[in-house]
């Protein structure tokens, strides 16, 4: 199932669109743990109609994150924008980086931490934990959110950020939820089907955990297929106006 994309503004734009013409509600993640709860307090076991938990890991450019936030506010629909703070690529405080977060935060929408502690950990020396602990006070000072979620980042170290969580719990961290934990409150990962532009040229997705081996279809054409649940991740830098190098 190979399908040829092209990786632009416009064309990322038509996928929301298509997901709103086949009836998809477009959520942020800490919205999808109100809506779990909602529907476990009313004695359902699933929402009832469609949900695209829409996720952006803003890896290399906070001002592609603001293309993207502008699309949505046009359409209407929020995401959760999991950010870095440090990133060799970008600095979040920046004068234009912090406008463009700001800018995110203020039309509506949710800011994560993309994390990368046990990086941290290894490259300083320093205590996983209290790295986690330090980079959500900052981030949630410099911006005067609460954060409720993190994601970890995969960089070059060659460690995975997501093992920090192998014996430790979101809770103990003031946090709901991680990006692909198994927690009730959460778990959306094992259970939706997930489909994600990381690998820059082409699509590629999961259901409910396993890799769909050579299905490459968009987005857009997963949203035509209606399945009742998708979790999207979308990467701002992998997209442009007329190509990749602009």
């Amino acid at each position: 199932m190979n399908a040829t994309f092209p990786f632009t503004f416009k064309a990322l734009r038509e996928q929301f669109e298509t997901a709103l013409d086949n009836h998809y509600e477009v959520i942020t993640c800490m919205d999808y743990v109100r809506r779990k709860k909602e529907i476990a307090r009313e004695g359902r076991t699933k929402a009832n109609g469609k949900l695209l938990i829409n996720r952006i890991d803003i890896d290399l450019s906070c001002k592609k994150a603001r293309r993207l936030a502008e699309i949505f506010n046009d359409l209407n629909i929020k995401g959760t924008f999991f950010v870095r703070l440090h990133a060799p690529e970008y600095n979040p405080f920046s004068f234009e980086n912090y406008r463009c977060l700001k800018y995110i935060v203020e039309t509506g929408h949710e800011i994560g931490y993309h994390s990368e502690v046990l990086d941290e950990a290894a490259i300083w020396n320093e205590d996983a934990s209290a790295c986690l602990v330090r980079d959500i006070n900052v981030l949630e000072a410099i911006l005067n959110i609460k954060i409720f979620g993190v994601a970890s980042h995969g960089g070059m170290t060659g460690l995975n950020n997501l093992d920090f969580w192998k014996d430790k719990a979101q809770s103990d961290f003031g946090l709901v939820y991680e990006g692909y934990d198994r927690s009730k409150e959460f778990d959306l990962f094992h259970h939706s089907l997930y489909v994600s532009d990381s690998s820059w040229t082409y699509w590629k997705c999961y259901e409910n955990g396993n890799l769909r081996e050579g299905d490459l279809r968009s987005l857009g054409d997963h949203c035509r297929s209606r399945h009742p649940l998708i979790y999207a991740l979308i990467h701002p830098d992998t997209y442009y106006d007329e190509h990749i190098y602009e």
